[in-house]
């Protein structure tokens, strides 16, 4: 056996059951357990192309909003999925197809038709494709490690993320135009070399916790600033989400960094 079998053979989708432990039964047998995350899984893949489409027709709002929606579709896929007991490799797959489509394409063409096209070729479409590439090389990275995988953070910054904080700009910028023309070109491009750069990097992204009364007890800074933030967005919405998001963003840099001092001093 080679090592590429072995090592497929050890690598373990969250949840698995493990050997010997009873499947629950299947109250509908014409229908696959997977079919119903699969479903949401691919209407994140479908919120992505429209959202594309949006892009491609100059509706940025709407654009942006859908990668929102690709994004919810993408906790409650997996939230179903851990419901249901039913990950599978497949699953797995499928998910990461539909992230790449709209977390990586998506808010690629969502910054280009924003402000990188004027740049002109191939500048505009160089720097946007950072974020496609980006998000291609971090999803692989994570097929490749599932086998480490920790629910309770992420190396590198997670593509739904990366989506987020450019949808949330953008959306900032149409309701409160503060940057045009140059300045916004400039701003564009810091922030998708940073948001690629960071999710193929190495720093280390907390999971966001569930809003459960365990996880008020055991993280309760945390949480509650989780509570501020969307109290927050609430209020002043887009740029009370870019805002958040950079804070996540750079909360992640610090402690990575912190934590090099610390192995640096010893």
């Amino acid at each position: 056996m080679g090592i590429d079998e072995r090592k497929r053979e050890q690598k373990c989708y969250p949840p698995v059951l493990h050997d010997g432990e009873p499947r629950p039964q299947n109250r509908f047998p014409f229908v696959s357990r997977s079919f119903v995350p699969s479903v949401f899984t691919a209407m994140n893949m479908v919120s992505g192309y429209v959202s594309i489409v949006m892009s491609g027709e100059s509706s940025f709002i709407f654009a942006g909003w859908f990668i929102f929606l690709a994004a919810f579709f993408d906790t409650v896929d997996g939230f179903v999925a851990r419901l249901t007991n039913s990950s599978s490799e497949f699953g797995v797959e499928l998910d990461s197809l539909s992230d790449l489509v709209s977390f990586g394409a998506a808010p690629a063409y969502l910054v280009y038709k924003f402000g990188l096209e004027n740049l002109g070729m191939p500048f505009g479409l160089v720097f946007s494709s950072l974020l496609m590439v980006g998000s291609g090389l971090r999803l692989a990275r994570f097929n490749i490690n599932l086998i480490d995988y920790h629910k309770d953070s992420f190396s590198g910054l997670p593509t739904p993320a990366q989506a987020m904080a450019v949808a949330s700009f953008v959306l900032w910028m149409k309701s409160e135009p503060l940057l045009t023309g140059i300045e916004l070109q400039r701003v564009l491009i810091f922030l998708t070399v940073l948001l690629a750069a960071l999710m193929v990097s190495k720093v280390n992204y907390d999971a966001l916790p569930k809003p459960t009364l365990d996880s008020f007890r055991r993280h309760p800074a945390q949480m509650t600033a989780y509570v501020i933030a969307i109290f927050c967005v609430l209020i002043f919405q887009a740029k009370a989400f870019f805002v958040a998001m950079l804070l996540y963003i750079l909360l992640g840099i610090v402690r990575s960094l912190s934590l090099k001092v610390r192995e640096w001093q010893v």
